[in-house]
């Protein structure tokens, strides 16, 4: 078992965890216990903030005297503060920071893994044992239940004391139905604001206070509903208030007793709103506890293009806001029916989180791992991803922030929409919610395949507008190779994932004109090497002989080939399967310099953007592919273990002081990353490849899961020991791994290293599931496409445990940490005997 680790506050002031399902949008609950980063109105913004909305306790005392209020959020942090580059995650509102300096707790201690986190907070003053725990529903494949708009709070005391204690726990929200998300509010004043109403809504033991605007249109973006709700039928309200001081005023006049009438609740002014409060009451004996559930629900159905998309400008558009609504909007009429319904299943959405959580921590992964795993769903639930009405999943590359700032400002979605070169590196999605990577897989053949096979590596929304086809698209300018390459590996992931054969078939056909087109433009003499311009994922074209398109490339070639033999077309698999070894073959004598695989220009070829002689940390990209997919090797295994190794010595760097940033700053002080490419053998070009002394997390998770599938335990864990230790809390988010934009969907990479550790395959197809032998005593987690769970070791038996869903395995296949098969067995049987 994984104890989660504990934060001081005052260590973890970049930790921002985000409360929220899946395309709801989210809150962020800090170390510190404070709630900042409200995303909830369909664009993303980590300076989001929400004024007045907190929560306090009051505790008092008869004899000896004590009446002591206090907000759920320790004081801040003592001393210095040096910021770290290109990221805000440890900004705290100004009111936040003053209200926490003026009644916050003496510390705080922030324990988590995602998406359940525990604070404990701690004052001489207040003789009270105090924990505050939220959680959103996280059930992988169950996208219902992990797409609940809610932030779920528990408040815990205890009476540590020798007297009885009493006192009220409070809660407070910002009516925020109106707001645009975007713009800066003061106090209860902002744009929007205006009409607001809060009402009591009080039934099934709990208190409700809905904020609601009814002088908005339905179709306003900022048109919906909240809920402050807390689990005691007689709490007081206080449903009309402007300044924190007069919700801790209510507190300490005890607050009790309901208003007498709704009635008399009027709407809010022009350009301004009401702050909301509920307060339960609590009597304590000494040694006695109690819990008081707070629960925050929203329904912000009007998802609009407020983004400014890819492609040539479409004046004929006009000023026309395409709506997109929302998914998650349509299972609830409001944020009232979401309240009602989460309060009826909170111990059962609890219970089904926690048993997700428990697979993690109880499993043979250290600490380390299991958080930062872990923390994988947070990237699809943070608004980096959404699900439009019509329920297909979208998804930026990133939420723009501080590394965005400077060329498309920290609000809103990074480089829209459905990246597919980004995409190719994210293994998240598709592990916990297959289903929704599959969407994406629909969308690019259904929406985005061009007349000529191509596949723009953008898609435009609504999906029924022009596509980008015969356009300059962006990032880069004509679709991406590597994203198009992605598809043909996704596809087949897809495929072993759910063993959905007729899924495969109807979309077979735009398969394979993907890859004819694929071959005809860069491959037409069936060379099996891809040659001429090969626009990247590096925004730029690459040229030559490269190994980050070859590597893709073979892997695609092998993926296609198996999935050829599924459709019973024996001669077209034999034709790809002669195509990717002329191409292996190939490759591996231009490329290897006896060290690594270096780009090899052609004559005319331009060196600008290359890297020729150099070291590229993503050379070997589609060998963790064909990990990934039980495809074997696509270069010499001898090979790959040498340059994996040449990859770590030479573009591992411990300590960047000094370090001359050519563009953005990932990795600074004494960090420890994986530098994009370095020159070992000199031969820098006067223009090197763009990101070239950048640090990308997504890269350095399918390095380090390479490296672990080929053994190389060491290099491995050193490279994600740098990546976990420069997102510790202390300088960086362990919730938000950054490139350009914040939750960058390449991190999403990350998800990779659990069956590199586990030796896990699933090929739903034939039924196999092959994974390392854990300990004796010890159980690996396993997603299996259609569910997931544990597979356990006491002594020889070997046992597997479907939590969630249901898989046909039909062969086991354990291997020893090699890979070498020590046992196996044809049955449908959860139970094998090692030898």
């Amino acid at each position: 078992m994984s104890a989660p680790r504990s934060i001081p506050h005052t260590d973890g002031r970049h930790v921002a965890m985000p409360l929220g399902g899946i395309g709801t949008g989210t809150v962020a609950l800090g170390a510190d216990g404070g709630l900042r980063q409200w995303q909830l109105h369909n664009v993303g913004n980590h300076r989001g903030d929400l004024p007045g909305s907190f929560l306090a306790i009051r505790a008092t005392q008869w004899e000896p005297p004590l009446d002591e209020i206090r907000v759920l959020q320790a004081r801040p942090a003592p001393g210095p503060h040096t910021p770290t580059p290109l990221v805000t995650d440890d900004a705290v509102p100004d009111w936040q920071a003053g209200l926490s300096a003026e009644h916050g707790f003496a510390s705080a201690t922030f324990s988590a893994t995602y998406p359940s986190a525990r604070v404990a907070l701690a004052d001489d003053a207040v003789p009270l044992d105090v924990t505050l725990e939220a959680f959103n529903p996280l059930v992988p494949m169950d996208e219902a239940a992990s797409s609940l708009p809610v932030a779920m709070l528990t408040v815990t005391l205890r009476n540590t004391g020798r007297y009885p204690v009493h006192g009220q726990v409070g809660a407070a929200l910002q009516n925020a139905v109106g707001y645009d998300g975007v713009s800066p509010i003061d106090g209860v004043e902002g744009a929007g604001y205006g009409g607001n109403t809060n009402r009591i809504v009080r039934g099934g033991g709990w208190t409700r206070v809905a904020m609601e605007n009814h002088t908005l249109s339905p179709e306003h973006p900022g048109a919906g509903q909240l809920v402050l709700a807390v689990d005691d039928p007689d709490a007081a309200v206080l449903p009309q208030w402007r300044r924190p001081a007069e919700f801790l005023g209510f507190l300490r006049r005890r607050g009790l007793g309901r208003p007498r009438a709704a009635a008399g609740l009027g709407a809010s002014p022009p350009g301004a709103t009401w702050n909301g409060g509920v307060a339960a009451p609590f009597h304590l004996e000494p040694g006695a506890s109690t819990r008081v559930r707070v629960l925050v629900a929203w329904h912000f159905p009007n998802r609009y293009v407020d983004f400014n998309q890819f492609g040539p400008p479409r004046p004929e558009w006009g000023p026309t806001r395409f709506w997109l609504g929302n998914h998650y909007a349509l299972a609830h009429a409001d944020a009232v029916e979401v309240a009602h319904t989460v309060e009826s299943r909170w111990d059962e959405l609890a219970a089904r989180t926690s048993e997700w959580t428990d697979t993690l921590t109880g499993s043979a992964l250290p600490a380390d791992a299991v958080e930062h795993l872990a923390a994988q769903a947070a990237f699809l639930r943070s608004p980096t991803c959404f699900r439009a009405a019509d329920g297909r999943f979208f998804g930026f590359e990133g939420v723009n922030g501080a590394s965005t700032l400077g060329h498309a400002g920290d609000t809103g979605g990074s480089c829209p929409l459905n990246c597919t070169h980004v995409w190719t590196y994210a293994q998240a999605v598709a592990a916990l919610f297959p289903g929704l990577e599959r969407s994406m897989r629909e969308t690019e053949f259904d929406v985005m395949q061009a007349p000529d096979g191509s596949i723009p590596h953008r898609v435009i929304v609504p999906t029924y507008l022009p596509q980008l086809w015969d356009v300059t698209i962006g990032g880069p300018d004509e679709p991406a190779l590597d994203g198009m390459l992605g598809t043909i590996l996704k596809t087949y992931r897809e495929v072993r994932a759910t063993g959905d054969l007729d899924w495969l078939r109807r979309y077979w056909p735009r398969l394979r004109r993907l890859v004819e087109h694929v071959r005809g433009r860069w491959d037409p003499s069936s060379s099996g090497v891809l040659r001429g311009i090969q626009p990247s994922t590096h925004d730029i074209d690459l040229s030559g002989v490269n190994p980050f398109m070859g590597s893709l490339w073979l892997a695609a070639l092998r993926a296609q080939e198996e999935l050829a033999l599924l459709l019973d077309e024996p001669d077209y698999a034999r034709e790809h399967r002669d195509l990717f070894e002329r191409g292996s073959k190939a490759y591996d004598e231009l490329m290897w310099n006896g060290e690594y695989y270096q780009q090899v220009l052609e004559p005319g070829d331009d060196p600008t953007f290359q890297w020729e002689t150099g070291c590229l940390a993503d050379q070997l990209i589609g060998q963790w592919w064909a990990h990934e997919l039980d495809l074997g090797h696509v270069l010499p295994r001898e090979h790959v273990v040498t340059a994996l190794r040449s990859i770590v010595r030479h573009n591992l760097r411990h300590g960047f002081d000094g370090f001359e940033h050519t563009y953005r700053v990932f990795a600074d002080g004494d960090d420890t990353g994986v530098l994009m490419c370095t020159w070992p053998r000199g031969g820098r070009p006067a223009v090197p490849t763009r990101y070239c002394d950048e640090v990308w997390t997504g890269t350095e998770y399918q390095l380090a899961a390479a490296c672990l599938a080929e053994g190389l335990t060491d290099e491995g864990w050193t490279i994600l020991r740098g990546v976990w230790g420069r997102y510790d809390g202390r300088r960086r988010n362990p919730y938000n791994e950054i490139e350009c934009g914040d939750h960058y969907v390449r991190a999403m990479a990350g998800w990779s290293v659990l069956p590199a550790l586990s030796g896990a395959r699933w090929n739903a197809v034939d039924g196999i599931l092959r994974l390392h032998v854990p300990d004796d005593g010890a159980s690996w987690p396993v997603t299996l496409g259609t569910a997931w769970g544990r597979v356990s070791r006491t002594g020889a038996t070997v046992t597997l445990d479907v939590l969630h869903g249901e898989a046909d395995v039909r062969r086991w296949e354990l291997t020893a940490p090699g890979g070498d098969v020590i046992a196996s067995a044809d049955s449908h049987s959860e139970r094998v005997t090692l030898p």
